[in-house]
């Protein structure tokens, strides 16, 4: 199998690349970090000297990079099969430090990003009539959850284009699958100051991600004893989540534990 994956450089990426990589799969690397990709392309080849990897700095929130880095992957490996979608960033936000600045970023990398890779990967697979498309969401997309107003955001948005773009291939030989984990182990929810219940190691989750490929599941979620409760949450009247969160977590000092408004700490609250 042939497969492109976004933001491979640590964290999620680095451990799907490597489960990957583990089973025979041949892989473009894509991310900001040459000095990292490089070395995890180096890792890799010298485990697993029967596979190609190419590694490939670059900024998903350039469309014209990330058409490049899969023009170049279908050129090298032959075509891509796997296509996924894992690059993702958040930071908190305090309506006394509002900044647009800071929607606009996230939205960039965890939604604009993955556009620009579906519509650069999409018109080879519609043609070969096969493929899957995975985006990595977050269950944090279910509801709006305090100071992560950008990041829920975006991901309401990623799972809603994927839920849709669903319906829209259907029967044409490409799958589409939404990932929504809750908290795993990364750089970037290192930087998380409160409690991440059920936090799951980054090789755990890979290995749960791409056996839930594997098995063509349309939703790939966990840990269920987190993702399940807030997918109820999503049922909810309106006034009765905003009571419940504003007790569980604004209202017992949700702000003291994740930092001053003045001072971003949750880079990536779930996912």
């Amino acid at each position: 199998m042939r497969v492109w994956i976004s933001g491979a450089s640590s964290g999620l990426g680095e451990s799907l690349a490597r489960e990957l990589a583990a089973r025979g799969c041949h892989l473009a690397i894509f991310a900001r970090r040459e000095q990292l990709l490089e070395k995890l392309r180096s890792d890799l080849v010298a485990a697993h000297p029967s596979i190609s990897v190419i590694a490939q700095t670059g900024d998903v929130r350039d469309r014209a990079q990330v058409h490049a880095g899969i023009r170049e992957a279908e050129g090298r490996l032959g075509g891509i099969d796997l296509l996924i979608l894992n690059a993702g960033t958040g930071d908190s936000l305090s309506p006394e430090k509002f900044s647009a600045e800071l929607v606009e970023r996230i939205t960039a990398v965890n939604y604009l990003g993955a556009i620009y890779g579906i519509e650069a990967a999409l018109p080879a697979m519609l043609q070969r009539k096969s493929g899957t498309i995975v985006g990595v969401s977050s269950i944090g997309a279910v509801r709006g959850f305090p100071m992560a107003a950008p990041y829920c955001a975006s991901k309401a948005a990623l799972t809603s284009f994927l839920e849709s773009l669903r319906l829209d291939l259907w029967g044409s030989g490409v799958r589409v699958i939404t990932v929504s984990p809750g908290f795993i182990k990364t750089p970037l929810t290192d930087r998380n100051r409160f409690p991440m219940p059920f936090l799951v190691s980054s090789e755990s989750a890979a290995r749960r991600i791409v056996d839930g490929i594997s098995r063509r599941k349309r939703e790939i979620h966990f840990p269920r004893r987190l993702t399940i409760p807030l997918k109820i949450l999503r049922c909810f009247p309106g006034f009765l989540f905003d009571w419940i969160l504003s007790r569980t977590m604004r209202g017992k000092g949700y702000r003291k534990e994740t930092g001053s408004p003045a001072t971003p700490a949750a880079r990536r609250p779930f996912g």
